[in-house]
């Protein structure tokens, strides 16, 4: 079966791209998100996210009739769900939004349907939403019911692209096909092929969630020794990214730059998927994602360490000085703040400062509410002109174009290395 139509659940900042590369193609895509303003901006040909060349495909796929977004679901040949897998406060998996998802299509489907669940998603959450969707539609057959023969095909292909590069990446990256029955494989490696040119790898489906698990675990535990590191040359006195320059001269080491931390909806929230699942054989992954989530309490420590001998110095008292915190977004040049560590430092620099805490954050137009009212969101010339402490949490291309002997101010703490 063709699929004339097709449906994305959830436009953020993958549903979206990936509505805009069907209609691309000149697919009829109907984009479903609970968002009103998304769903708005979006019929009005503009995006709600920062994301390079997102706008214009959007803008063109808008005033060409392919894509047309809804709060609620609309019948479709083919289903993406693509909503957000949070973890909960004792980091077990959010499958909530997947499931209420899979509900509001249930009542639309028709025999010869295909669902793919493009979410991170713990390993069984495709079948758990198989299950779910049969139990709603008696009338269909699902995968686990009828193996090949089923009315309705069901897979699991998570995304691997790169915030700032999606529209690039989502294109020519290969992707991991996990169907519940090889029908449903094939299936939906026909739909990726409408606009994909990257390779469709097929597999079964809990392989392909574990597969995307294991990908945003190796890089969370390169990380965290980049950040263990970092701790070390602290107390040490040695220059750490001199250091891993150096190392990553022999043939077989390349060790990652050191942060503020791990953001973003994915390493930092993946890893623990795998931890929920198999809390006893993940102990290297478990303990990365601790080292990787203490980083933050040992900026602000630095911080604290900076501004005392500030103080010593000048003379001021704490509440006469003020620091600027540069970068709140978990990556460069995006907008994106889910679950960043420059944010998180932030907020408790905020909290516990008695001075004034600026934020120079050039892709954002105002401030998250967890900051409002706490900080003062302000360019990179009032900050370098009146900070007395400069606080470097994302490597954006406007701070990389300052150079080190431009920065006037003697008390400077750089996550990144920008200015060493």
């Amino acid at each position: 079966m063709s699929f004339e139509t097709i449906s994305v659940i959830g436009l953020g900042y993958i549903g979206l791209p990936t509505a805009a590369a069907f209609a691309a193609r000149q697919k009829k895509v109907i984009g479903v998100d609970v968002n009103q303003h998304a769903v708005d901006t979006i019929n009005q040909g503009k995006i709600h996210i920062v994301e390079p060349d997102l706008d214009k495909t959007v803008k063109t796929d808008v005033e060409a009739g392919y894509l047309k977004a809804f709060t609620t679901p609309q019948r479709a040949d083919a289903f993406l769900i693509a909503v957000p897998t949070p973890f909960k406060d004792d980091h077990q998996p959010d499958l909530s939004y997947v499931m209420a998802a899979a509900e509001s299509i249930a009542p639309l489907l028709k025999k010869g349907d295909l669902i793919i669940l493009e979410s991170t998603s713990p390993t069984g959450a495709t079948e758990q939403m198989a299950q779910r969707l049969a139990a709603m539609r008696a009338d269909l057959t699902f995968p686990q019911q009828q193996g090949e023969n089923s009315d309705i095909d069901i897979a699991y292909c998570p995304e691997r692209v790169l915030p700032g590069k999606v529209m690039v990446e989502l294109i020519k990256n290969d992707r991991v096909i996990g169907g519940m029955t090889m029908k449903s494989s094939q299936r939906a490696s026909e739909l990726y092929r409408i606009f994909l040119t990257g390779e469709c790898v097929i597999t079964n489906a809990k392989t392909a969630e574990m597969c995307k698990l294991t990908e945003n675990s190796f890089r969370d535990v390169n990380i965290a020794f980049a950040n263990e590191l970092s701790f070390i040359c602290a107390e040490q006195g040695i220059n750490v990214w001199e250091l891993i320059n150096l190392a990553n001269r022999h043939p077989r080491v390349n060790i990652l730059q050191p942060g503020p931390g791990v953001g973003g909806h994915c390493i930092a929230v993946d890893p623990w998927f795998i931890v929920a699942q198999n809390p006893k054989q993940s102990r290297l992954i478990q303990t990365a994602r601790l080292v990787n989530d203490s980083k933050p309490i040992w900026v602000v420590d630095q911080v604290k360490k900076v501004l005392a001998d500030c103080l010593t110095e000048t003379g001021k008292r704490a509440n006469e000085i003020k620091i600027s915190c540069f970068g709140l977004t978990f990556k460069p040049d995006i907008d994106d703040l889910r679950e960043s560590p420059a944010m998180q430092i932030t907020k408790m620099i905020a909290d516990w400062h008695t001075g004034t805490t600026y934020v120079v954050e050039p892709n954002i137009n105002e401030l998250p509410n967890v900051l409002k009212g706490l900080c003062q969101l302000i360019s990179t010339e009032v900050a370098a002109a009146n900070a007395d402490i400069i606080l470097l949490l994302v490597d954006h291309k406007q701070f990389k174009a300052i150079k080190g002997e431009q920065i006037r101010q003697k008390w400077v703490v750089d996550t990144k290395g920008v200015w060493r």
